[in-house]
């Protein structure tokens, strides 16, 4: 019996490297959008992935034929908005420093563009997993797409994010990333 429990083990916890090995790019990528860093300093986006991987480690034997990527990415999501309500309150007025072209939207809209459009997650769902009306994730996502779209005007950006056009942000640059 103890053996067999090894054994159990041991799969599990290969299982589990594959599934990081082949997921926590992307999944990384995810973050650091969320958390509006730079991809080469990002260690709220690291802590964040590292928090969401081990829920789901701890998770990993009742998935039972669900996806682990979409556990983790859910993981990461409802982390990262439990993170922000926490910080800066309800509506999440915090903002990061500039550097990301994300930087210029709010904590939820991030949230809501990073699942809709680079993790391609259909608005229903996206509406399930944050606890809002379709309505409110349409009107979040449509909003942060125009801020992205027409940003302020005012004098050229400096830094990492310069020179990154709106139209980049929407068909790959900011939200690029590949597959699972």
């Amino acid at each position: 019996m103890r053996e067999r429990r090894v054994i159990q083990s041991a799969r599990r916890e290969r299982e589990f490297e594959a599934f990081v090995a082949g997921a926590s790019g992307r999944l990384l990528h995810a973050a650091t959008l969320l958390t509006a860093e730079a991809p080469r300093d990002n260690p709220r986006a690291r802590r964040l992935l590292i928090l969401a991987l081990a829920e789901t480690y701890a998770s990993w034997e009742r998935l039972h034929g669900e996806d682990p990527y979409d556990l983790a990415r859910r993981r990461l999501a409802t982390r990262f908005a439990h993170t922000v309500w926490h910080r800066y309150g309800p509506l999440g007025r915090h903002r990061p420093a500039p550097g990301s072209v994300l930087s210029a939207l709010a904590p939820q809209e991030r949230l809501v563009l990073v699942l809709r459009l680079y993790e391609g997650v259909a608005e229903e769902q996206t509406a399930a997993l944050l606890g809002l009306p379709a309505d409110r994730v349409r009107g979040l996502c449509a909003r942060a797409t125009a801020t992205l779209l027409h940003p302020p005007k005012g004098p050229a950006p400096a830094g990492p994010g310069a020179g990154v056009t709106p139209s980049s942000v929407v068909r790959g640059g900011a939200l690029e990333g590949g597959g699972r």
